[in-house]
Protein backbone atom coordinates (compact mmCIF):
# COMPACT_ATOMS: atom_id res chain seq x y z
CA UNK A 1 0.00 0.00 0.00
CA UNK A 2 1.38 3.12 -1.03
CA UNK A 3 1.23 5.61 2.36
CA UNK A 4 -0.82 9.12 2.27
CA UNK A 5 0.83 12.10 2.58
CA UNK A 6 0.82 13.57 5.34
CA UNK A 7 0.04 17.16 7.16
CA UNK A 8 1.21 17.17 10.61
CA UNK A 9 -0.45 19.86 12.39
CA UNK A 10 0.65 20.70 16.28
CA UNK A 11 4.30 20.93 16.75
CA UNK A 12 4.20 19.44 20.73
CA UNK A 13 5.13 15.99 22.18
CA UNK A 14 2.63 14.54 19.75
CA UNK A 15 2.91 16.11 16.57
CA UNK A 16 6.79 15.23 16.89
CA UNK A 17 5.84 11.92 17.94
CA UNK A 18 3.68 11.27 14.39
CA UNK A 19 6.57 13.00 12.69
CA UNK A 20 9.16 10.76 14.06
CA UNK A 21 7.23 7.42 13.20
CA UNK A 22 6.15 8.71 9.93
CA UNK A 23 9.70 9.45 9.10
CA UNK A 24 10.76 6.14 10.06
CA UNK A 25 8.05 4.31 7.65
CA UNK A 26 9.05 6.24 4.84
CA UNK A 27 5.70 7.86 4.90
CA UNK A 28 5.53 11.46 2.97
CA UNK A 29 5.10 14.59 5.06
CA UNK A 30 3.71 17.29 3.07
CA UNK A 31 3.18 20.00 5.41
CA UNK A 32 4.20 20.66 9.06
CA UNK A 33 1.88 23.51 10.33
CA UNK A 34 2.20 25.01 14.29
CA UNK A 35 -0.50 24.82 16.89
CA UNK A 36 -1.84 27.94 16.29
CA UNK A 37 -5.60 28.38 14.73
CA UNK A 38 -5.62 29.56 11.40
CA UNK A 39 -3.23 29.56 8.78
CA UNK A 40 -4.73 25.80 6.59
CA UNK A 41 -5.53 26.60 3.37
CA UNK A 42 -5.04 23.98 0.63
CA UNK A 43 -1.82 25.61 -0.21
CA UNK A 44 0.03 25.33 3.48
CA UNK A 45 -1.40 21.60 3.01
CA UNK A 46 0.98 21.23 0.38
CA UNK A 47 -0.72 18.28 -1.63
CA UNK A 48 -1.50 16.46 1.40
CA UNK A 49 -3.35 13.74 1.33
CA UNK A 50 -4.70 13.50 5.16
CA UNK A 51 -4.02 15.74 7.87
CA UNK A 52 -3.19 14.54 11.62
CA UNK A 53 -3.91 17.04 14.09
CA UNK A 54 -2.48 17.27 17.64
CA UNK A 55 -2.81 20.73 19.03
CA UNK A 56 -5.20 22.23 21.80
CA UNK A 57 -8.92 22.88 22.63
CA UNK A 58 -8.91 26.17 21.23
CA UNK A 59 -7.32 25.76 17.92
CA UNK A 60 -8.43 22.53 16.96
CA UNK A 61 -12.19 23.31 15.67
CA UNK A 62 -11.10 25.90 13.45
CA UNK A 63 -7.90 23.48 12.14
CA UNK A 64 -10.73 20.61 11.77
CA UNK A 65 -13.15 23.21 9.82
CA UNK A 66 -10.01 24.37 7.84
CA UNK A 67 -9.08 21.41 6.11
CA UNK A 68 -12.67 20.28 5.38
CA UNK A 69 -12.67 23.18 3.44
CA UNK A 70 -9.54 22.25 1.55
CA UNK A 71 -10.74 19.09 0.82
CA UNK A 72 -7.91 17.07 3.38
CA UNK A 73 -9.61 14.31 5.50
CA UNK A 74 -8.12 14.65 9.16
CA UNK A 75 -7.96 12.60 11.90
CA UNK A 76 -8.06 14.40 15.30
CA UNK A 77 -6.57 13.90 18.54
CA UNK A 78 -6.82 16.73 20.64
CA UNK A 79 -9.39 16.74 23.21
CA UNK A 80 -10.93 19.46 25.52
CA UNK A 81 -13.04 20.88 22.87
CA UNK A 82 -16.67 18.72 23.40
CA UNK A 83 -18.69 22.21 23.47
CA UNK A 84 -17.55 22.74 20.19
CA UNK A 85 -17.95 19.10 18.59
CA UNK A 86 -21.88 19.17 17.38
CA UNK A 87 -21.17 22.40 15.49
CA UNK A 88 -17.95 21.34 13.80
CA UNK A 89 -19.20 18.18 13.10
CA UNK A 90 -22.16 20.04 11.32
CA UNK A 91 -19.45 22.27 9.37
CA UNK A 92 -16.92 19.29 8.71
CA UNK A 93 -20.32 17.69 6.92
CA UNK A 94 -21.57 20.83 5.04
CA UNK A 95 -18.16 21.17 3.32
CA UNK A 96 -18.50 17.42 2.36
CA UNK A 97 -15.71 16.57 4.67
CA UNK A 98 -14.30 13.96 6.27
CA UNK A 99 -12.95 13.73 10.08
CA UNK A 100 -12.22 11.27 12.51
CA UNK A 101 -11.37 12.57 16.45
CA UNK A 102 -10.60 10.27 19.39
CA UNK A 103 -9.67 11.06 22.43
CA UNK A 104 -7.32 8.30 22.65
CA UNK A 105 -5.96 6.54 19.65
CA UNK A 106 -4.08 3.92 21.42
CA UNK A 107 -5.60 0.38 19.85
CA UNK A 108 -6.40 -1.16 22.72
CA UNK A 109 -8.54 1.83 24.22
CA UNK A 110 -11.32 0.99 22.16
CA UNK A 111 -10.89 -2.77 23.32
CA UNK A 112 -11.08 -1.45 26.64
CA UNK A 113 -13.98 0.70 26.04
CA UNK A 114 -15.39 -2.24 24.97
CA UNK A 115 -14.88 -4.43 27.78
CA UNK A 116 -15.95 -1.92 29.97
CA UNK A 117 -19.54 -1.26 28.96
CA UNK A 118 -20.29 -4.75 29.10
CA UNK A 119 -18.60 -4.64 32.65
CA UNK A 120 -21.18 -1.90 33.36
CA UNK A 121 -24.01 -4.46 31.91
CA UNK A 122 -22.37 -7.25 34.25
CA UNK A 123 -21.88 -4.66 37.16
CA UNK A 124 -26.09 -3.45 36.83
CA UNK A 125 -26.76 -6.75 38.11
CA UNK A 126 -24.77 -7.04 41.17
CA UNK A 127 -26.19 -5.32 43.99
CA UNK A 128 -23.74 -3.40 46.54
CA UNK A 129 -21.03 -2.64 44.01
CA UNK A 130 -19.40 0.57 43.47
CA UNK A 131 -17.81 1.68 40.42
CA UNK A 132 -15.10 4.35 39.97
CA UNK A 133 -12.42 5.48 37.11
CA UNK A 134 -9.09 6.58 38.13
CA UNK A 135 -7.40 7.55 34.96
CA UNK A 136 -3.19 9.23 34.97
CA UNK A 137 -1.59 11.58 33.15
CA UNK A 138 1.40 13.82 32.85
CA UNK A 139 1.20 16.99 35.06
CA UNK A 140 1.15 19.20 31.41
CA UNK A 141 -2.29 17.90 30.30
CA UNK A 142 -4.95 20.38 30.47
CA UNK A 143 -7.67 18.49 30.89
CA UNK A 144 -9.20 16.89 33.87
CA UNK A 145 -10.88 14.61 33.52
CA UNK A 146 -9.61 13.88 29.97
CA UNK A 147 -11.53 13.09 27.07
CA UNK A 148 -10.92 9.15 27.07
CA UNK A 149 -12.14 9.30 30.70
CA UNK A 150 -15.12 10.70 29.98
CA UNK A 151 -15.59 8.75 26.91
CA UNK A 152 -14.95 5.81 29.24
CA UNK A 153 -17.38 7.28 31.83
CA UNK A 154 -20.10 7.99 29.19
CA UNK A 155 -20.45 4.21 27.67
CA UNK A 156 -20.13 2.61 30.95
CA UNK A 157 -22.64 4.84 32.98
CA UNK A 158 -25.44 4.28 30.22
CA UNK A 159 -24.42 0.43 30.40
CA UNK A 160 -24.86 0.49 33.94
CA UNK A 161 -27.86 3.15 34.82
CA UNK A 162 -25.83 5.27 36.75
CA UNK A 163 -23.53 8.21 36.70
CA UNK A 164 -19.85 7.29 37.83
CA UNK A 165 -16.97 9.14 38.95
CA UNK A 166 -14.36 9.65 37.74
CA UNK A 167 -10.89 10.95 39.71
CA UNK A 168 -8.13 12.73 38.04
CA UNK A 169 -4.41 12.23 38.77
CA UNK A 170 -2.21 15.02 36.99
CA UNK A 171 1.27 14.09 38.13
CA UNK A 172 5.18 13.80 36.12
CA UNK A 173 5.44 12.41 32.92
CA UNK A 174 2.14 9.35 32.87
CA UNK A 175 1.80 9.09 29.05
CA UNK A 176 -1.82 7.63 29.95
CA UNK A 177 -3.56 5.21 32.27
CA UNK A 178 -7.11 3.99 32.73
CA UNK A 179 -8.46 1.94 35.63
CA UNK A 180 -12.45 0.63 36.13
CA UNK A 181 -13.05 -0.17 39.42
CA UNK A 182 -15.92 -1.96 40.88
CA UNK A 183 -15.73 -2.83 44.28
CA UNK A 184 -18.26 -5.02 46.39
CA UNK A 185 -18.35 -5.86 49.99
CA UNK A 186 -15.89 -8.92 49.78
CA UNK A 187 -14.15 -8.11 46.00
CA UNK A 188 -12.71 -5.95 43.59
CA UNK A 189 -12.36 -6.21 40.30
CA UNK A 190 -9.76 -3.64 38.44
CA UNK A 191 -9.84 -3.24 34.30
CA UNK A 192 -6.67 -1.05 33.46
CA UNK A 193 -5.55 0.26 30.55
CA UNK A 194 -1.46 1.54 30.61
CA UNK A 195 0.09 3.06 27.96
CA UNK A 196 4.16 2.67 28.21
CA UNK A 197 5.28 4.39 25.41
CA UNK A 198 3.45 7.54 23.61
CA UNK A 199 4.54 6.17 20.46
CA UNK A 200 0.96 4.02 20.51
CA UNK A 201 -0.86 7.40 20.07
CA UNK A 202 0.93 8.05 16.87
CA UNK A 203 1.07 4.45 15.49
CA UNK A 204 -2.94 4.11 15.74
CA UNK A 205 -3.02 7.94 14.79
CA UNK A 206 -0.89 6.61 11.26
CA UNK A 207 -3.51 3.52 11.15
CA UNK A 208 -6.49 5.78 11.01
CA UNK A 209 -5.05 8.54 8.37
CA UNK A 210 -4.01 6.03 6.24
CA UNK A 211 -7.75 4.14 6.59
CA UNK A 212 -9.11 8.02 6.14
CA UNK A 213 -7.95 8.49 2.46
CA UNK A 214 -11.11 8.20 0.70
CA UNK A 215 -13.78 8.35 2.95
CA UNK A 216 -16.28 10.83 4.03
CA UNK A 217 -18.23 12.04 6.90
CA UNK A 218 -17.54 11.16 10.96
CA UNK A 219 -15.80 8.21 11.14
CA UNK A 220 -14.52 6.43 14.37
CA UNK A 221 -11.78 4.24 15.65
CA UNK A 222 -14.18 1.65 16.05
CA UNK A 223 -15.45 2.21 12.64
CA UNK A 224 -12.07 1.62 11.60
CA UNK A 225 -11.51 -1.70 13.57
CA UNK A 226 -14.75 -3.37 12.78
CA UNK A 227 -14.10 -2.35 9.11
CA UNK A 228 -10.50 -4.32 9.36
CA UNK A 229 -8.44 -0.72 8.77
CA UNK A 230 -6.29 -0.96 11.18
CA UNK A 231 -4.22 -4.05 9.79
Amino acid sequence: MTPPRLAIIGAGKMGRAVRALADERGWPVAATIGSTAGGITRDTLAGATVAIEFTTPAAAPGNIIACAKAGVPVVVGTTGWDAERARVEREVLAADGTMLASPNFALGMVIFQQLSEQLGKLAAGAPGYGVHIVETHHAAKLDAPSGTGLLIARHTSAALGREIPITSVRVGSVPGRHELIVDGPFEQLRLVHEVRDRRVFAEGALAAAAWLVGRKGICTVLGMLEAGGAR
